[in-house]
């Protein structure tokens, strides 16, 4: 599938079907970009539970037709009770009620865009789709089957799973959450920090041994912040602020232009090559800053300094893969795009971190918790130290750009490690050199370190790339690990480009359960 989904009024793309007819069906009658995501991202929350939830946290970054852009912040910190001393010295499990420890901040995000848009539809029509589907039941997804099967050893213990998520047919109905979005439709999006439902969940929470309790409920918002932006050759890129790895996301960007991107072939040897050594540069300096913005060693814009970037492309050799560190953990996300008929364009972002988050389910409100937690660091030295109330480390980052000729683009991927490297390839076959945006997103990818179900640090390539660029990027060095066409661990892309004369391209990946839609 190589040819891009082209409109005029408005469309949405999402890695379920669902989710992205959701947010069109909003555009169609009248809604705006942020309405159209919050219809999409409460469905997608149901359709596709083993890759996010409520239970998760949202980032959204809001690109006006004019205007700066601006940033949502719904991640969830830490539990004020999670401490160091409180795990005992113990290692932060990945499953289970202790790798419950930090709020789940989607739904802030939800909230606080909806007062941003200035929309005119009512919240219960927003969430009617995904209550629909949670009541009378949706299509398991291949994508959601394979998952299951594979960590069913870390999750058919955990409690509360079995009963929401297994022992179902092909067609699977989720009625607790039903009723907790019927909740908000009819209480508030408030009501999950501040209301019954908070308080429901809160006595679960404690009941099950998380160390989340209602006061941090209450004292959660999210919060507007800047984009990170970087100045390139094809226009002017933002990302997503610390905590997220948005500004590594730009990283690569600006120091493989630096390191001569723009001269060499698409999809050759070298273009991958240059692209993948920018990414270990990039990760270093990850590494290095990336974490809460108030525990950073520098701000986040910082890192995009001319210098530094200059600096890290002149360690590339075009000749040689540099040996590089290991990757972060694997997560579970979704990304999602919209853009209305105003211009008014949307990159939205929501993830439980590992497959079906923490693997728990609240017995009260049916929602299955995330394990964001579980990247903190239990050695006060490190950077990622754990600290009561301090926001983890994020692979998550919604991108957008405003191109040289006019153009508006959002785009953006799930996959850990990947979703940097994704975000590279889509953005430059597109913006540098001129691939439609289904073509950008379907032509081959290549992954360095780990993402969505791999634990593994080589560079990973779709076998589509064919002998003669395998070959050459094993004589550079490199430890080559081969993978089925439109391999699922590549992530999930998605991208919409408006045109200065307003049509809208856009794309999903093939490697999902997803669509374009447009009118």
């Amino acid at each position: 599938m190589l040819n891009s989904v082209w409109a005029s009024r408005g469309m949405v793309v999402a890695p379920h079907s669902l989710a992205a007819s959701s947010g069109l069906a909003v555009l169609r009658e009248g809604g705006n970009a942020i309405e159209a995501m919050v219809a999409a991202a409460s469905t997608i929350s149901v359709v596709y539970p083993h890759m996010n939830g409520i239970g998760g946290d949202s980032f959204w970054l809001v690109m006006p037709p004019d205007g700066q852009p601006y940033a949502i912040d719904a991640c969830g910190p830490a539990a004020l009770a999670a401490s160091i001393e409180w795990y005992g010295g113990q290692s932060i499990p990945s499953r289970g009620p202790l790798a419950a420890n930090t709020m789940a901040g989607a739904v802030g995000g939800w909230k606080l865009a909806l007062q941003r848009a200035k929309g005119g539809l009512p919240l219960s029509r927003l969430l009617a789709d995904a209550i629909h589907y949670a009541r009378h039941g949706f299509a398991v997804t291949p994508s959601q089957i394979a998952t299951t099967e594979a960590k069913l050893g870390e999750l058919r213990d955990q409690p509360g799973f079995a009963e929401a998520f297994l022992n179902q047919g092909a067609v699977m109905t989720r009625p607790k959450i039903a009723a907790t979005l019927e909740r908000l439709a009819e209480a508030g999006l408030d009501d999950f920090y501040r209301g019954d439902l908070a308080r429901s969940m809160a006595k679960d929470l404690q009941n099950l041994g998380s160390p989340l309790a209602l006061a941090d409920f209450t004292g959660f918002d999210a919060r507007i912040a800047a984009p990170v932006t970087l100045q390139h050759g094809a226009g002017q890129l933002f990302n997503m602020t610390l905590p997220t790895q948005g500004v590594i996301s730009l990283a690569i960007l600006g120091i493989a232009e630096r390191a001569g991107l723009a001269g060499l072939k698409a999809d050759s040897a070298d273009f991958v090559h240059c692209l993948v050594e920018a990414t270990k540069q990039a990760f270093g300096l990850r590494d290095k800053f990336v974490t809460d913005p108030d525990f950073a060693p520098i701000p986040a814009q910082s890192i995009l300094d001319d210098a530094g970037l200059k600096e890290c492309a002149g360690r590339i050799d075009m000749k040689r893969a540099l040996s590089w560190g290991r990757g972060r953990k694997p997560s579970d996300t979704v990304w999602l795009g919209a853009i209305d008929q105003d211009g008014l364009a949307v990159s939205f972002i929501q993830s439980i971190y590992h497959e079906y988050g923490s693997g728990i389910v609240l017995p009260g409100s049916g929602i299955n918790w995330q394990n964001r937690g579980s990247s903190f660091r239990l050695d006060p030295s490190h950077l990622l130290a754990l600290v009561p109330g301090k926001r983890p480390f994020h692979t998550l980052n919604p991108a957008a750009a405003r191109l040289k000729d006019g153009s508006s683009l959002v785009y953006g991927t799930m996959g850990g490690d990947g979703q940097p490297q994704t975000q590279a390839a889509v953005f430059c076959r597109h913006a540098i050199f001129g691939q439609g945006v289904q073509q950008a997103i379907s032509a081959p990818r290549w992954l360095l370190g780990r993402t969505w179900g791999q634990s593994s640090d080589s560079l990973k390539l779709e076998a589509r790339f064919g002998g003669e660029v395998i070959e050459d990027l094993e004589a550079r060095g490199h430890e080559v690990e081969l993978y089925p066409d439109f391999s699922e661990t590549m992530g999930h892309a998605g991208a919409i480009r408006r045109t200065p004369d307003g049509r809208l391209e856009g794309g999903a990946d093939p490697r999902s359960n997803g669509a374009t839609c447009g009118f």
